[in-house]
Protein backbone atom coordinates (compact mmCIF):
# COMPACT_ATOMS: atom_id res chain seq x y z
CA UNK A 1 0.00 0.00 0.00
CA UNK A 2 1.48 3.50 -0.51
CA UNK A 3 2.50 5.43 2.40
CA UNK A 4 4.19 8.40 0.80
CA UNK A 5 3.38 11.98 1.58
CA UNK A 6 0.28 13.22 -0.97
CA UNK A 7 0.46 16.49 -2.19
CA UNK A 8 -1.35 17.71 -5.55
CA UNK A 9 1.61 17.32 -7.37
CA UNK A 10 3.43 14.11 -6.28
CA UNK A 11 2.42 12.29 -8.90
CA UNK A 12 4.69 14.39 -10.95
CA UNK A 13 7.68 11.92 -9.60
CA UNK A 14 6.31 8.92 -11.12
CA UNK A 15 5.73 7.40 -14.39
CA UNK A 16 3.11 8.64 -16.41
CA UNK A 17 1.22 7.42 -19.57
CA UNK A 18 -1.22 8.98 -22.32
CA UNK A 19 0.36 12.38 -22.47
CA UNK A 20 1.06 14.84 -25.00
CA UNK A 21 4.72 16.00 -25.71
CA UNK A 22 3.98 19.56 -25.50
CA UNK A 23 6.65 21.67 -27.39
CA UNK A 24 6.96 24.60 -24.92
CA UNK A 25 7.55 23.31 -21.13
CA UNK A 26 6.73 27.33 -20.36
CA UNK A 27 3.99 27.84 -21.84
CA UNK A 28 2.21 24.72 -20.69
CA UNK A 29 3.38 26.01 -16.84
CA UNK A 30 1.53 29.14 -17.46
CA UNK A 31 -1.71 27.50 -17.77
CA UNK A 32 -0.69 25.49 -15.08
CA UNK A 33 -0.96 28.74 -13.47
CA UNK A 34 -4.37 30.22 -14.93
CA UNK A 35 -5.91 27.12 -13.54
CA UNK A 36 -4.65 27.68 -10.13
CA UNK A 37 -6.50 31.24 -9.80
CA UNK A 38 -10.05 30.42 -11.76
CA UNK A 39 -13.19 29.44 -9.46
CA UNK A 40 -13.92 25.61 -9.26
CA UNK A 41 -16.44 24.24 -11.36
CA UNK A 42 -17.69 21.82 -8.42
CA UNK A 43 -18.36 22.64 -4.90
CA UNK A 44 -17.04 20.06 -1.73
CA UNK A 45 -20.38 20.08 -0.86
CA UNK A 46 -21.47 18.71 -3.67
CA UNK A 47 -18.98 15.88 -4.15
CA UNK A 48 -20.16 15.00 -0.39
CA UNK A 49 -23.48 14.43 -2.04
CA UNK A 50 -22.75 12.42 -4.47
CA UNK A 51 -20.97 10.03 -2.22
CA UNK A 52 -24.01 9.81 -0.20
CA UNK A 53 -26.21 8.44 -2.52
CA UNK A 54 -23.14 6.20 -4.68
CA UNK A 55 -23.08 4.76 -0.88
CA UNK A 56 -26.29 3.81 -1.31
CA UNK A 57 -25.68 1.93 -4.81
CA UNK A 58 -22.94 -0.09 -2.74
CA UNK A 59 -25.59 -1.76 -0.57
CA UNK A 60 -28.18 -1.98 -3.83
CA UNK A 61 -30.68 0.87 -2.33
CA UNK A 62 -29.75 2.60 -5.61
CA UNK A 63 -28.17 2.78 -9.02
CA UNK A 64 -25.63 4.45 -11.06
CA UNK A 65 -26.61 6.04 -14.29
CA UNK A 66 -23.62 7.37 -15.86
CA UNK A 67 -23.42 8.19 -19.86
CA UNK A 68 -22.46 10.99 -22.14
CA UNK A 69 -19.96 11.61 -24.58
CA UNK A 70 -17.11 9.79 -26.00
CA UNK A 71 -15.14 12.67 -26.36
CA UNK A 72 -16.76 16.26 -25.98
CA UNK A 73 -16.05 18.60 -28.93
CA UNK A 74 -15.15 22.43 -29.39
CA UNK A 75 -17.02 22.33 -32.50
CA UNK A 76 -20.54 20.33 -31.42
CA UNK A 77 -20.92 22.52 -28.19
CA UNK A 78 -24.40 24.08 -28.04
CA UNK A 79 -27.71 24.46 -25.88
CA UNK A 80 -29.66 22.27 -28.19
CA UNK A 81 -26.89 19.24 -28.06
CA UNK A 82 -26.95 19.78 -24.52
CA UNK A 83 -30.87 20.23 -23.91
CA UNK A 84 -31.04 16.83 -26.12
CA UNK A 85 -28.88 15.15 -24.16
CA UNK A 86 -30.16 16.23 -20.72
CA UNK A 87 -33.24 15.11 -22.08
CA UNK A 88 -32.63 11.35 -22.89
CA UNK A 89 -30.12 11.00 -19.35
CA UNK A 90 -33.49 12.02 -17.40
CA UNK A 91 -36.12 9.68 -19.35
CA UNK A 92 -33.11 6.71 -19.42
CA UNK A 93 -33.45 7.27 -15.33
CA UNK A 94 -37.33 7.42 -14.95
CA UNK A 95 -37.11 3.37 -16.63
CA UNK A 96 -34.27 2.65 -14.82
CA UNK A 97 -35.63 4.14 -11.49
CA UNK A 98 -39.17 1.82 -12.59
CA UNK A 99 -37.19 -1.06 -13.46
CA UNK A 100 -34.38 -0.53 -10.25
CA UNK A 101 -37.27 0.10 -7.47
CA UNK A 102 -34.56 2.70 -6.25
CA UNK A 103 -33.11 6.34 -6.52
CA UNK A 104 -31.29 6.13 -9.62
CA UNK A 105 -27.86 8.62 -9.48
CA UNK A 106 -27.05 10.57 -12.50
CA UNK A 107 -23.37 11.20 -13.56
CA UNK A 108 -22.75 12.63 -16.66
CA UNK A 109 -20.16 12.15 -18.91
CA UNK A 110 -19.58 15.74 -19.68
CA UNK A 111 -18.32 19.24 -18.62
CA UNK A 112 -14.53 17.91 -18.82
CA UNK A 113 -14.68 14.35 -21.00
CA UNK A 114 -12.42 16.07 -23.49
CA UNK A 115 -9.04 13.79 -23.88
CA UNK A 116 -8.78 10.40 -24.74
CA UNK A 117 -6.14 7.64 -24.48
CA UNK A 118 -4.88 6.24 -27.82
CA UNK A 119 -3.41 3.11 -28.47
CA UNK A 120 -0.86 4.31 -30.29
CA UNK A 121 0.38 7.48 -30.15
CA UNK A 122 1.05 8.38 -33.79
CA UNK A 123 -0.89 8.06 -36.70
CA UNK A 124 -0.14 7.24 -40.37
CA UNK A 125 -1.51 8.28 -43.32
CA UNK A 126 0.34 7.35 -46.61
CA UNK A 127 4.06 8.41 -45.89
CA UNK A 128 2.73 10.85 -43.66
CA UNK A 129 3.19 10.21 -39.46
CA UNK A 130 1.92 12.78 -37.25
CA UNK A 131 1.05 12.82 -33.50
CA UNK A 132 -2.56 10.67 -32.83
CA UNK A 133 -5.70 12.66 -32.21
CA UNK A 134 -6.38 12.85 -28.33
CA UNK A 135 -9.19 14.80 -28.56
CA UNK A 136 -10.14 18.90 -28.15
CA UNK A 137 -8.19 19.39 -24.96
CA UNK A 138 -5.18 18.18 -26.35
CA UNK A 139 -5.46 19.09 -30.41
CA UNK A 140 -7.74 18.95 -33.64
CA UNK A 141 -9.03 15.85 -35.69
CA UNK A 142 -7.25 17.47 -39.26
CA UNK A 143 -4.72 15.51 -40.37
CA UNK A 144 -2.06 18.55 -40.73
CA UNK A 145 0.60 19.35 -38.71
CA UNK A 146 -0.96 22.73 -37.32
CA UNK A 147 -4.03 20.78 -35.91
CA UNK A 148 -2.24 17.99 -34.43
CA UNK A 149 0.43 19.31 -33.00
CA UNK A 150 -0.79 19.48 -28.74
CA UNK A 151 -1.60 22.73 -27.72
CA UNK A 152 -1.63 23.54 -23.78
CA UNK A 153 -4.49 26.93 -24.05
CA UNK A 154 -6.83 24.08 -25.15
CA UNK A 155 -6.72 22.92 -21.28
CA UNK A 156 -8.27 27.01 -20.36
CA UNK A 157 -10.59 26.60 -23.62
CA UNK A 158 -12.07 23.10 -22.06
CA UNK A 159 -12.16 24.73 -18.58
CA UNK A 160 -14.46 27.53 -19.69
CA UNK A 161 -16.67 25.49 -21.98
CA UNK A 162 -17.06 22.58 -18.96
CA UNK A 163 -18.19 25.43 -17.05
CA UNK A 164 -20.74 26.88 -19.35
CA UNK A 165 -22.02 23.45 -19.84
CA UNK A 166 -22.41 22.79 -16.12
CA UNK A 167 -24.25 26.33 -15.90
CA UNK A 168 -26.50 24.68 -18.41
CA UNK A 169 -27.57 22.02 -17.30
CA UNK A 170 -27.74 23.11 -13.64
CA UNK A 171 -30.39 25.42 -14.89
CA UNK A 172 -32.07 22.42 -16.57
CA UNK A 173 -32.06 20.02 -13.55
CA UNK A 174 -33.02 22.90 -11.12
CA UNK A 175 -35.48 24.32 -13.36
CA UNK A 176 -38.49 21.63 -13.46
CA UNK A 177 -37.41 21.20 -16.77
CA UNK A 178 -36.65 17.36 -15.52
CA UNK A 179 -40.11 17.25 -13.88
CA UNK A 180 -41.84 13.68 -13.97
CA UNK A 181 -45.28 14.92 -15.66
CA UNK A 182 -43.36 16.33 -18.27
CA UNK A 183 -40.80 13.38 -18.40
CA UNK A 184 -44.16 10.93 -18.60
CA UNK A 185 -45.09 12.81 -21.65
CA UNK A 186 -41.78 12.90 -23.68
CA UNK A 187 -42.27 8.86 -22.56
CA UNK A 188 -45.67 8.84 -24.12
CA UNK A 189 -44.06 10.44 -27.43
CA UNK A 190 -41.34 7.60 -27.62
CA UNK A 191 -44.19 5.24 -27.49
CA UNK A 192 -46.28 6.47 -30.39
CA UNK A 193 -43.23 7.49 -32.13
CA UNK A 194 -41.07 5.06 -32.54
CA UNK A 195 -40.73 1.40 -33.44
CA UNK A 196 -39.32 -0.13 -30.54
CA UNK A 197 -41.31 2.28 -28.30
CA UNK A 198 -44.70 0.12 -28.66
CA UNK A 199 -42.40 -2.78 -27.04
CA UNK A 200 -42.42 -0.95 -23.62
CA UNK A 201 -45.73 0.76 -23.75
CA UNK A 202 -46.53 -1.39 -20.72
CA UNK A 203 -43.97 0.39 -18.69
CA UNK A 204 -44.37 3.35 -19.62
CA UNK A 205 -48.57 2.87 -18.86
CA UNK A 206 -47.59 2.03 -15.41
CA UNK A 207 -44.96 4.80 -14.49
CA UNK A 208 -47.80 7.07 -15.71
CA UNK A 209 -50.47 4.74 -13.10
CA UNK A 210 -48.16 5.68 -10.87
CA UNK A 211 -48.05 9.47 -11.07
CA UNK A 212 -52.16 9.67 -11.50
CA UNK A 213 -52.08 8.06 -8.13
CA UNK A 214 -49.44 10.20 -6.66
CA UNK A 215 -51.72 12.94 -8.51
CA UNK A 216 -54.95 11.63 -6.74
CA UNK A 217 -53.63 11.82 -3.35
CA UNK A 218 -53.64 15.53 -3.42
CA UNK A 219 -50.28 15.95 -4.19
CA UNK A 220 -48.71 18.19 -6.72
CA UNK A 221 -46.17 17.02 -8.47
CA UNK A 222 -44.98 20.22 -9.78
CA UNK A 223 -44.58 21.28 -6.49
CA UNK A 224 -42.24 18.53 -4.79
CA UNK A 225 -39.00 19.19 -4.86
CA UNK A 226 -37.82 16.02 -4.93
CA UNK A 227 -39.62 15.28 -8.54
CA UNK A 228 -39.76 18.33 -10.02
CA UNK A 229 -36.30 18.95 -9.68
CA UNK A 230 -33.03 16.74 -10.58
CA UNK A 231 -29.96 16.16 -8.97
CA UNK A 232 -27.50 15.88 -11.83
CA UNK A 233 -23.43 15.44 -11.30
CA UNK A 234 -20.58 15.54 -13.83
CA UNK A 235 -17.54 12.99 -14.22
CA UNK A 236 -14.65 12.04 -16.72
CA UNK A 237 -11.70 10.55 -17.13
CA UNK A 238 -8.65 12.32 -15.30
CA UNK A 239 -6.42 11.48 -17.63
CA UNK A 240 -4.50 14.97 -18.09
CA UNK A 241 -2.92 15.80 -14.97
CA UNK A 242 -1.52 19.05 -16.22
CA UNK A 243 -5.57 20.06 -16.30
CA UNK A 244 -6.47 17.99 -13.46
CA UNK A 245 -3.91 19.24 -10.90
CA UNK A 246 -4.30 22.85 -10.61
CA UNK A 247 -7.71 22.70 -10.16
CA UNK A 248 -7.75 20.69 -6.62
CA UNK A 249 -8.63 22.93 -3.62
CA UNK A 250 -8.40 22.69 0.11
CA UNK A 251 -12.05 22.43 1.99
CA UNK A 252 -11.94 24.59 4.39
CA UNK A 253 -14.69 22.61 6.36
CA UNK A 254 -13.29 19.24 6.57
CA UNK A 255 -9.32 20.10 5.37
CA UNK A 256 -9.79 17.45 2.72
CA UNK A 257 -8.15 18.37 -0.61
CA UNK A 258 -10.60 18.14 -3.82
CA UNK A 259 -10.60 17.74 -7.73
CA UNK A 260 -12.91 20.29 -8.70
CA UNK A 261 -13.13 19.74 -12.50
CA UNK A 262 -16.03 16.97 -11.69
CA UNK A 263 -17.80 15.76 -9.17
CA UNK A 264 -16.40 12.17 -9.64
CA UNK A 265 -13.23 11.56 -11.67
CA UNK A 266 -12.44 7.91 -12.93
CA UNK A 267 -8.90 6.29 -14.17
CA UNK A 268 -8.96 4.24 -17.72
CA UNK A 269 -7.86 0.44 -17.81
CA UNK A 270 -4.73 2.20 -19.75
CA UNK A 271 -3.76 4.25 -16.97
CA UNK A 272 -4.24 2.36 -13.81
CA UNK A 273 -0.91 1.23 -12.53
CA UNK A 274 -0.35 1.36 -8.88
CA UNK A 275 3.01 2.67 -9.15
CA UNK A 276 2.09 5.23 -11.84
CA UNK A 277 1.28 8.84 -11.47
CA UNK A 278 -2.49 8.72 -12.43
CA UNK A 279 -3.17 6.18 -9.09
CA UNK A 280 -0.88 8.59 -7.25
CA UNK A 281 -3.31 11.59 -7.96
CA UNK A 282 -6.62 10.19 -7.31
CA UNK A 283 -5.45 8.64 -4.44
CA UNK A 284 -5.56 11.51 -2.41
CA UNK A 285 -8.30 13.85 -3.73
CA UNK A 286 -11.61 13.25 -1.39
CA UNK A 287 -13.97 13.22 -4.72
CA UNK A 288 -16.07 9.02 -5.25
CA UNK A 289 -13.62 7.82 -8.19
CA UNK A 290 -13.97 5.26 -10.65
CA UNK A 291 -11.84 2.61 -11.86
CA UNK A 292 -12.15 0.83 -15.27
CA UNK A 293 -11.79 -3.36 -14.90
CA UNK A 294 -10.63 -4.90 -18.10
CA UNK A 295 -10.43 -8.52 -18.87
CA UNK A 296 -6.76 -8.27 -18.08
CA UNK A 297 -7.21 -7.15 -14.55
CA UNK A 298 -6.28 -10.08 -11.98
CA UNK A 299 -8.02 -10.19 -8.70
CA UNK A 300 -4.54 -9.95 -6.73
CA UNK A 301 -3.91 -6.38 -8.76
CA UNK A 302 -7.63 -5.16 -8.18
CA UNK A 303 -7.50 -5.80 -4.60
CA UNK A 304 -3.87 -4.15 -4.31
CA UNK A 305 -5.85 -1.20 -5.99
CA UNK A 306 -8.89 -0.89 -3.66
CA UNK A 307 -6.38 -1.06 -0.47
CA UNK A 308 -4.37 2.26 -2.67
CA UNK A 309 -7.86 4.11 -3.95
CA UNK A 310 -10.09 3.42 -0.97
CA UNK A 311 -7.41 2.69 1.90
CA UNK A 312 -10.45 3.29 4.75
CA UNK A 313 -13.28 1.25 2.65
CA UNK A 314 -15.60 4.50 2.50
CA UNK A 315 -18.71 3.52 0.69
CA UNK A 316 -19.60 5.42 -2.23
CA UNK A 317 -15.78 6.49 -2.54
CA UNK A 318 -15.26 3.91 -5.30
CA UNK A 319 -16.73 2.34 -8.24
CA UNK A 320 -15.68 -0.47 -10.30
CA UNK A 321 -16.65 -0.06 -13.83
CA UNK A 322 -15.95 -3.54 -15.63
CA UNK A 323 -15.16 -3.14 -19.65
CA UNK A 324 -15.26 -6.60 -20.41
CA UNK A 325 -17.00 -7.71 -24.03
CA UNK A 326 -19.81 -9.85 -24.13
CA UNK A 327 -17.40 -12.28 -25.48
CA UNK A 328 -15.15 -12.13 -22.55
CA UNK A 329 -17.23 -11.03 -19.15
CA UNK A 330 -18.42 -14.72 -18.35
CA UNK A 331 -15.19 -15.81 -17.76
CA UNK A 332 -13.29 -12.77 -16.51
CA UNK A 333 -15.56 -10.98 -14.30
CA UNK A 334 -16.84 -13.56 -11.99
CA UNK A 335 -13.07 -14.30 -10.22
CA UNK A 336 -12.91 -10.15 -9.77
CA UNK A 337 -16.49 -9.84 -7.72
CA UNK A 338 -15.55 -12.59 -5.40
CA UNK A 339 -12.16 -11.65 -4.84
CA UNK A 340 -13.58 -8.27 -3.97
CA UNK A 341 -16.40 -9.84 -2.13
CA UNK A 342 -14.48 -12.05 0.00
CA UNK A 343 -12.21 -9.43 1.27
CA UNK A 344 -14.97 -7.44 2.33
CA UNK A 345 -14.55 -4.39 0.22
CA UNK A 346 -17.16 -1.44 -0.31
CA UNK A 347 -17.43 -0.95 -3.80
CA UNK A 348 -20.09 0.20 -6.62
CA UNK A 349 -19.79 -2.39 -9.11
CA UNK A 350 -21.15 -0.96 -12.59
CA UNK A 351 -21.09 -2.16 -16.14
CA UNK A 352 -19.21 -0.58 -19.15
CA UNK A 353 -20.51 -2.10 -22.03
CA UNK A 354 -19.20 -0.29 -24.77
CA UNK A 355 -15.38 -0.25 -24.92
CA UNK A 356 -15.05 -4.17 -24.93
CA UNK A 357 -17.49 -4.66 -27.64
CA UNK A 358 -15.77 -2.01 -30.27
CA UNK A 359 -15.37 -3.31 -33.63
CA UNK A 360 -14.58 -2.20 -37.42
CA UNK A 361 -17.42 -2.80 -39.50
CA UNK A 362 -17.06 -4.24 -43.53
CA UNK A 363 -17.21 -0.40 -44.79
CA UNK A 364 -14.37 0.37 -42.46
CA UNK A 365 -15.95 2.05 -39.73
CA UNK A 366 -15.46 1.60 -36.20
CA UNK A 367 -18.65 0.42 -34.46
CA UNK A 368 -20.43 -1.37 -31.78
CA UNK A 369 -23.25 -4.13 -32.17
CA UNK A 370 -26.67 -3.37 -30.04
CA UNK A 371 -26.94 -6.65 -29.45
CA UNK A 372 -23.56 -7.09 -27.71
CA UNK A 373 -23.92 -4.07 -25.68
CA UNK A 374 -26.80 -5.65 -24.07
CA UNK A 375 -25.86 -8.85 -23.97
CA UNK A 376 -22.66 -7.36 -22.05
CA UNK A 377 -25.34 -5.96 -20.09
CA UNK A 378 -27.28 -8.93 -18.87
CA UNK A 379 -24.30 -11.07 -18.49
CA UNK A 380 -23.43 -8.40 -15.81
CA UNK A 381 -26.69 -8.40 -13.76
CA UNK A 382 -26.61 -12.00 -14.01
CA UNK A 383 -23.07 -12.37 -12.55
CA UNK A 384 -23.87 -10.55 -9.68
CA UNK A 385 -27.22 -11.93 -8.94
CA UNK A 386 -25.16 -15.69 -9.06
CA UNK A 387 -22.23 -14.29 -6.68
CA UNK A 388 -25.28 -12.71 -4.07
CA UNK A 389 -23.53 -9.29 -4.64
CA UNK A 390 -25.60 -5.75 -6.05
CA UNK A 391 -24.76 -5.18 -9.90
CA UNK A 392 -25.05 -1.28 -8.81
CA UNK A 393 -24.72 1.05 -12.18
CA UNK A 394 -24.12 0.96 -15.40
CA UNK A 395 -21.72 2.96 -17.90
CA UNK A 396 -22.77 4.52 -21.36
CA UNK A 397 -21.20 6.29 -24.25
CA UNK A 398 -24.28 8.35 -25.72
CA UNK A 399 -25.81 11.13 -27.12
CA UNK A 400 -29.05 13.01 -27.36
CA UNK A 401 -28.63 13.33 -30.97
CA UNK A 402 -29.85 10.98 -33.80
CA UNK A 403 -27.03 9.71 -35.27
CA UNK A 404 -25.55 6.85 -36.79
CA UNK A 405 -22.55 4.78 -35.06
CA UNK A 406 -23.87 2.02 -33.56
CA UNK A 407 -25.34 -1.04 -35.08
CA UNK A 408 -29.31 -2.69 -34.51
CA UNK A 409 -31.35 -1.30 -32.20
CA UNK A 410 -35.14 -1.09 -33.10
CA UNK A 411 -34.16 1.12 -35.80
CA UNK A 412 -31.83 -1.65 -37.45
CA UNK A 413 -29.22 0.29 -37.98
CA UNK A 414 -26.98 -1.12 -40.39
CA UNK A 415 -23.31 -0.79 -41.86
CA UNK A 416 -25.03 0.87 -44.86
CA UNK A 417 -26.10 3.13 -42.51
CA UNK A 418 -23.17 4.21 -40.78
CA UNK A 419 -21.85 7.08 -43.48
CA UNK A 420 -25.44 8.52 -43.01
CA UNK A 421 -24.82 10.46 -39.57
CA UNK A 422 -21.64 8.92 -38.37
CA UNK A 423 -20.05 12.46 -35.93
CA UNK A 424 -18.18 11.38 -33.19
CA UNK A 425 -14.57 12.66 -32.30
CA UNK A 426 -14.12 9.25 -31.33
CA UNK A 427 -15.70 6.26 -30.50
CA UNK A 428 -19.10 5.71 -31.46
CA UNK A 429 -21.99 6.05 -29.48
CA UNK A 430 -25.73 5.58 -28.83
CA UNK A 431 -28.07 7.58 -30.33
CA UNK A 432 -30.99 8.87 -28.44
CA UNK A 433 -33.84 6.16 -29.09
CA UNK A 434 -31.22 3.43 -28.71
CA UNK A 435 -30.35 4.61 -25.01
CA UNK A 436 -34.00 4.76 -24.44
CA UNK A 437 -34.33 1.54 -26.07
CA UNK A 438 -31.02 0.08 -23.69
CA UNK A 439 -32.79 1.41 -20.77
CA UNK A 440 -36.25 0.16 -21.22
CA UNK A 441 -34.70 -3.38 -21.82
CA UNK A 442 -32.15 -2.83 -18.93
CA UNK A 443 -35.45 -2.13 -16.62
CA UNK A 444 -37.32 -4.76 -17.76
CA UNK A 445 -34.01 -6.98 -16.88
CA UNK A 446 -34.19 -5.90 -13.28
CA UNK A 447 -37.78 -6.51 -12.74
CA UNK A 448 -38.01 -10.46 -13.99
CA UNK A 449 -34.80 -10.45 -11.45
CA UNK A 450 -36.58 -8.76 -8.18
CA UNK A 451 -39.28 -11.35 -9.43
Amino acid sequence: MTTQLWTPDSWRALPIKQQPEYPDAALVSGVERTLATVPPLVSPEEVRQLKKELARAVTGEAFLLQGGDCAESFAEFSEQNLRHFFRVLIQMTIALMYGAGSPVVKVGRIAGQFAKPRSDGMEKQGDVSLPSYRGDMVNGMDFDDASRAPDPQRLVHAYYQSAATLNFLRSLARSGYAALPRVSKWNMDFVGSSPQGKHFGEIVQRINDCLEFITATGLNLDNMEELSEARFYTSHEALLLNYEAPLVRQDRVDGKYYATSAHMLWIGDRTRDPDEAHVEFLRGVANPIGCKVGPSMQPDVLLRLIDVLNPENESGRLTLISRMGSGKIGEFLPPLVRAVKEAGKNVVWSCDPMHGNTIKSPSGYKTRKFTDILAEVRQFFAIHKAEGTHAGGVHFEMTGQDVTECLGGAQAISDLDLSNRYHTHCDPRLNASQSLELAFLIAETLKKQQG
